[in-house]
This record gives structure tokens, C-alpha cells and sequence, in this order.
């Protein structure tokens, strides 16, 4: 029996030997990462911090007891440089920027030139740092100093030699005790920590930054609640990010154009953000939210297409099919193709892109960095795009005045893509305090919302009529040009649909007819100016007869080459909806993998 119980201690003992062995990592380490926690004032705090930091630092104290005293000496050191670096980083640029580490904020890195970098060095260095959050960690890194040097600073001034108790940690009493606790502290810690655990690991493991995507638009997401985690998820999506980059820069080079006859010498691409056509006037609201865009259907100037879906209910989706020459149940991917801006642009067409929403940033949410990472690559730009804009605007208004200081550059051949903000939540943010014209007491025929959801219902409709304000104004622009604009939002959006009870979107992979309905139905329609119906009568009744088809927006390269009159051996006539070979049966797969037609009732 006492062999047995020797034994037990033995073995309940062993839980502690790494935290023994390991001591002052442990405590260290463990304040490390409390205080990046709690200095983040930029994210809400971690509900399992405590467990899943210690869970952390405990396996590090595990292999670094697995390692000979030496080794593991050396690795300690190695461990500390590291974590007290990423740490101090993190902090800095949260102090400097108001974004911790981001995989923006590591592409912004990449492309720092050496002053740029010696800037950032002697400004990291700045002794004002200390009296910023900064300061604490300072403050911790001094005491760990101390600490280590203890012995040396004792000696070095010559100080009265004072012996400090000490316990002594014996397998089978104290250690066993301790062991015991440890034990303890692990079997609550883990079932809080597993689940963000498993997060991670699937996060860090998908193949393409899509993926990364949809997992953190889905509930129980992965935390990167320390900097050393922020840092591996931004190198990872670097990595994956330059991947899809070199697929495209090698399809980039295929592209060849044939002839050109620059049908339409105006083209204007205005694409919107987080817009249903369930609240469009133009396609049967009842709110008035489109006011302008009805005159200009009513006056036959606007062409509305009344059976158009998205492919994606996620921007950087939409964004990367809708530019992307590759259509939905292609062979391949979206970057094995060349983007069509590329193709105007070896055409002859002068090309601008002006948006709200992907200008690189350090505070950029990762679906940002998603949707805009191919459209910031330095050499991509420089292939897509002749002008661009470089500021962003709290109201896509700016966007206006952006377009006023890029057209001095124009040509006699342009292609225009205007991306706006749009309706984009939060909803209060996307219009002026003094645009507002409905309030949660029109809506009282929604008896079944109560005050507060009326008043978000109102948030969306001023934004949708605000929008509309923004689509008209660009209308104008180009109402004297020969040109066509068409508009689109890039998928649909949800605000308290028939007692759903939710606002923005699901990202479940199952989809019904109620989610395609809401969030991947979608307004689409084609403005001719007054010149360009006298001009291309053809062209123009073409448009018309097809507003009734079937057409999904991954498609859309196909019907803006039509409209320039661009040959490539890339154009296929089964996707160009104004083609008379246009294939209106083919499925519309949304998220790849439901046909939205076998959806309808």
C-alpha cells in the first residue's frame, strides 16, 4: 500500500516538475500575457483568457522541462527575445496606429522601404513611449531584469547577505501537493480553452484566405487573443494571400486582346455594398428608398434587371469572381484567371478605380484585407488600374470629389469602377445626421419589431436612400457622355426579414430559399445616357430585351467586354447575358454549391 502511495505522489508530482523546472518563465510569461490583454483597449476582453493562458504557458514549460539544463537555458532566452519583442510590437503599433498586429499591418511592413523602416525604428525608440501603455510592459520587462540579475545586483553593491526561506519541492509531499493542484487548475482550464483551441488549429490550416473568411464570419470563430498568435495568423495570411497573387500575376501574363472597337467610349462600374433589392423602391418597397432611380426608369434611361443573384453573400467573394474572368463551376479558381480590368486596359481603355472600402490600412478587419489584398498588390494595381484614389471618405459623397481630381486624366476611352460603402453596418455611420428621413414611426405597419428594431429598420432605409443619392449624383456625371453605368451591389443584406430576428448576414453553409431570397438577391441595373441611345440603338434595345434573364454576377466581365466591343480569345458569348448564345439555363451556384433556381418556390 505505501508503494502505491509512493507512486501516486510520484506521478501527481510530475505535473508540477515543469512549472518547478520552469519557475520564473512561468510567472513571467503568464504576466506577459495578461498585460497584452488587458492593455488591448481596441478589443473587448477574452471571456477564457486566464484558462487558455495558462494552458499556454504551462505546454511551454512542459517542452522546455523535456530539454537538457543547458539547451533549455539557451531556449528560455531564445523564448523570452520573442514573445517580450511581438509583444512590445503588437503594443506599439496599437499605440501608434490604434491596430494591433493585422495581416494588413504585415503587408504594410513588407513593402516598407530601409528609410521608411529606420523612421520606424527611431520613433519605436522614442523615450515618450514609456508614458504610453507601452510604459507597463517597460515596467514588467525592468522587473524580469531584476529579477534574473538578483544575485549579480546583490553582490555588485555590496548588500547585507539576507537568506530567504525557501521551500523545498519533494515528490512525494509538497511536490505531490502541487502537482496535485496543478491537476486541478488543467481539468477546469481545458474544456474553456479546447473549443478556441480547435479554432485555431482549423483556422491556421485552410487552404486559401476565402476560407479564412468564412470561418471567422461564423460563430465560435478562433481568438487570437495574444500578439504571438496575431502574428502567425498575418503571417499565414500573407502567405496564402501571395500565393492567389502569383497565380494571378502568371495568368496576368496569358492576356492577349485581339481588337477593340470601344463600342461605348464611357463606362461607369458602380458597385454598392450590403444591398437587397427587397429594400429598393425600384423593384417594389414600399418605403420610398429610390426615389431617383424610379424617374430615371420611368423616363426610359435606366434599364432594371429583375431576376439577378450574387454568387457569394460575402464581399471579398463577390469582389474576386465578379473581377475575375473565371465563372462559378469552372475548372480552377478565381486568381487562375485574369481580371478584367487588365483586359480594358491592353485594349486601349484609360482605367480608374475609386473605392470606399480597400485602400490598405492598419486597422483593417481581415475581410478588408480578403477583398483588397490582389487589388493593392503593388504590380496588380499597376496592371489593372491607370489612376487611383488613395484617400478614404466617412461618406461615399467623397467619392465625388475623388472622381472630380482623377478625371483631368481621362481619355477618350474610359472604364470607371466606383466601389462605395454603401449600406455597409453600421447603419447610423453610412448617411449624414441631416439625410435622415425615416424614424421608427413609419414603420408601424412591422408590428411584430419593437422600438429599437424599428429604429435599425429606419437606420438601413436612410442609408438605401442616401445610396441612392450617391448613384444618381454619378449618373449625372456622365448624363451629357456617350456612356452606359451599370449598378450592383455586391451581395444582399438582412434587417429584420419576416421575424428573423437578425441583422447583416449568415454564413451557415446550408442555404434555403429564405437566405437566397434576403441575401443573394440582388438590384442590378444599366444606365444609357441620352447620346449613348441616339449612338447605339441597337445596343441599347439589346439591353432592354435582356432585363428579364436569368443572370448571376460572376458573369459580368463577359457583359462589360460587350459593351466596350473587345475581342479576346478569354471571352465566352455563353456568359455574356447581351449575347444571343447567352446560356440562361446555366446553374447559378451560390456559394458553389446550390443552384439558386432549384430554390425558388
Amino acid at each position: 500500500m505505501l508503494t502505491l502511495m509512493k507512486y501516486v505522489l510520484s506521478g501527481a508530482s510530475l505535473f508540477f516538475e515543469p512549472l518547478r523546472r520552469n519557475g520564473a518563465f512561468f510567472v513571467f510569461m503568464y504576466a506577459l500575457g495578461l498585460a497584452c490583454s488587458w492593455l488591448d483597449y481596441s478589443s473587448s476582453h477574452y471571456d477564457a483568457l486566464y484558462a487558455e493562458l495558462f494552458i499556454d504557458v504551462y505546454a511551454l514549460c512542459v517542452v522546455l522541462a523535456l530539454l537538457p539544463g543547458r539547451i533549455r537555458l539557451w531556449t528560455r532566452r531564445v523564448l523570452y527575445v520573442i514573445l517580450y519583442a511581438v509583444a512590445f510590437i503588437d503594443l506599439y503599433c496599437l499605440v501608434k496606429f490604434d491596430s494591433t498586429l493585422t495581416p494588413t499591418m504585415l503587408m504594410l511592413v513588407g513593402e516598407t522601404d530601409p528609410r521608411e523602416a529606420s523612421e520606424f525604428l527611431s520613433t519605436f525608440l522614442d523615450p515618450s513611449l514609456a508614458s504610453t501603455p507601452v510604459g507597463w510592459l517597460l515596467l514588467l520587462l525592468f522587473a524580469h531584469v531584476i529579477f534574473t540579475l538578483r544575485h549579480k545586483l546583490w553582490r555588485a553593491f555590496r548588500l547585507p547577505h539576507v537568506k530567504l526561506p525557501t521551500i523545498r519541492w519533494r515528490r512525494n509531499r509538497e511536490g505531490a501537493v502541487a502537482g496535485v493542484l496543478v491537476m486541478v487548475i488543467l481539468s477546469l482550464a481545458w474544456p474553456k480553452s479546447a473549443g478556441n483551441k480547435q479554432a485555431v488549429a482549423k483556422i491556421m490550416s485552410v487552404p486559401s484566405l476565402g476560407d479564412i473568411e468564412r470561418l471567422l464570419a461564423t460563430r465560435g470563430h478562433a481568438v487570437m487573443y495574444e500578439p504571438v498568435y496575431r502574428l502567425a495568423f498575418s503571417v499565414r495570411s500573407n502567405n496564402l494571400a501571395n500565393k492567389q497573387v502569383n497565380t494571378l500575376l502568371k495568368a496576368s501574363a496569358k492576356v492577349r486582346v485581339d481588337s477593340c472597337k470601344f463600342t461605348t467610349p464611357r463606362i461607369v462600374l458602380i458597385i454598392g455594398e450590403s444591398y437587397g433589392r427587397h429594400h429598393s423602391q425600384l423593384y417594389g418597397y414600399r418605403m420610398p428608398t429610390t426615389p431617383r432611380q424610379r424617374r430615371l426608369m420611368r423616363r426610359g434611361e435606366l434599364v432594371r434587371f429583375d431576376d439577378v443573384v450574387t454568387p457569394f453573400n460575402l464581399t471579398s467573394y463577390v469582389f474576386k469572381n465578379v473581377l475575375s474572368m473565371h465563372v462559378v463551376g469552372q475548372q480552377g479558381d478565381w486568381c487562375d484567371y485574369p481580371l478584367f480590368p487588365q483586359i480594358f486596359r491592353k485594349a486601349g481603355y484609360h482605367v480608374t478605380f475609386i473605392t470606399n472600402q480597400f485602400l490598405s490600412k492598419a486597422k483593417e478587419e481581415v475581410y478588408d484585407f480578403s477583398g483588397g489584398f490582389f487589388l493593392n498588390d503593388p504590380t496588380l494595381s499597376e496592371q489593372e488600374f491607370d489612376t487611383r484614389n488613395t484617400s478614404l471618405h466617412t461618406y461615399d459623397e467623397g467619392l465625388l470629389d475623388d472622381y472630380a481630381a482623377l478625371k483631368r486624366e481621362d481619355t477618350d476611352h474610359n472604364l470607371t469602377i466606383i466601389h462605395l460603402l454603401g449600406q455597409h453596418v453600421t447603419y447610423p455611420d453610412r448617411y449624414p445626421a441631416d439625410r435622415r428621413k425615416f424614424t421608427k414611426d413609419d414603420y408601424g405597419w412591422r408590428t411584430e419589431l419593437n422600438d429599437k428594431q424599428r429604429a435599425v429598420l429606419a437606420d438601413y432605409d436612410n442609408a438605401v436612400l442616401y445610396n441612392d443619392s450617391i448613384v444618381a449624383a454619378v449618373v449625372k456625371l456622365f448624363a451629357k457622355q456617350d456612356a452606359v453605368v451599370i449598378y450592383m451591389p455586391d451581395h444582399g443584406e438582412e434587417c429584420y426579414e419576416e421575424n428573423r430576428g437578425f441583422i447583416c448576414r449568415l454564413h451557415s453553409a446550408r442555404v434555403d430559399y429564405k437566405l437566397a431570397h434576403y441575401e443573394f438577391e440582388i438590384p442590378f441595373w444599366i444606365y444609357g445616357s441620352r447620346i449613348f441611345r441616339q449612338r447605339h440603338p441597337d445596343l441599347w434595345h439589346t439591353i432592354t430585351a435582356a432585363r428579364h434573364r436569368r443572370f448571376m454576377t460572376d458573369a459580368l466581365p463577359y457583359l462589360m467586354l460587350h459593351l466596350a466591343g473587345i475581342y479576346t480569345q478569354l471571352y465566352q458569348p455563353q456568359f455574356d447575358i447581351l449575347s444571343p448564345q447567352y446560356d440562361e439555363k446555366r446553374p447559378r451556384l451560390l456559394k458553389n454549391s446550390v443552384d439558386y433556381d432549384t430554390l425558388r418556390p
